[in-house]
């Protein structure tokens, strides 16, 4: 009898591991689980990112509005203030004016803080780098650009913003940034430019304040 019953126990305890998973195939699924994970969390991640630099161009567009019509009240010129060494002086003069909407000042991208509405831009922070000294008949010339690495002139695949995802110019961390142009189109850019960003003669590059 007893020769029996251990028998049986043998045989039931062997198909509850024959039926059962190996340790090596929930290793396996486990992994598949996580990779299956990562991919998502990537599609997703890179999704998020072109929904933020979509934005981000809607935000030079709707900033060159109030650009637009700053130029058309003092002859085709855009903002210039004497002795401004920031961007937020330079564009300071647009709001309330010209626009009572602060949110086109900050990249969607970025960490930067909210703007009161309608309230001066000066000891303020923004996003954005300006090129004071355009005017509206240099339509092919950039005027407003995602924070970049520095203020000087910059040829055709040279830096224009981080390359490493770290300040200045990581608006978008590593993945570069926008240019609006002086006829109110804007357009991305990775880290190195492709267009030309040489400084002609009385034009600045002005960076936002530094975080």
């Amino acid at each position: 009898m007893k020769q029996e019953l251990r028998a049986r126990l043998c045989k039931g305890a062997g198909s509850r591991g024959e039926a059962g998973f190996s340790l090596i195939e929930l290793l396996v699924v486990v992994l598949i689980l996580v990779l299956l994970s990562t991919l998502m969390w990537r599609k997703m991640s890179g999704e998020g990112e072109r929904s933020k630099a979509a934005e981000c161009q809607q935000n030079l567009q709707k900033l060159f509005i109030a650009l637009q019509l700053y130029s058309t009240d003092h002859k085709e010129a855009f903002p210039a203030v004497q002795g401004a060494t920031h961007s937020e002086q330079a564009l300071d003069p647009l709001v309330p004016k010209c626009t009572a909407d602060t949110t086109v000042f900050i990249c969607p991208a970025s960490r930067d803080s909210a703007l009161p509405s309608g309230e001066s831009l000066l000891k303020k922070r923004i996003s954005y780098a300006y090129y004071m000294g355009r005017r509206a008949s240099d339509a092919d010339a950039v005027l407003v650009t995602d924070e970049q690495v520095n203020a000087g002139s910059k040829s055709p695949g040279q830096q224009v913003f981080s390359s490493d995802g770290k300040p200045p110019g990581n608006n978008h961390e590593n993945k570069g940034g926008n240019f609006l142009f002086c006829d109110g189109h804007a357009d991305s850019s990775a880290s190195a430019t492709k267009v030309s960003l040489v400084l002609t003669q009385g034009v600045v590059l002005l960076n936002p304040l530094p975080r």
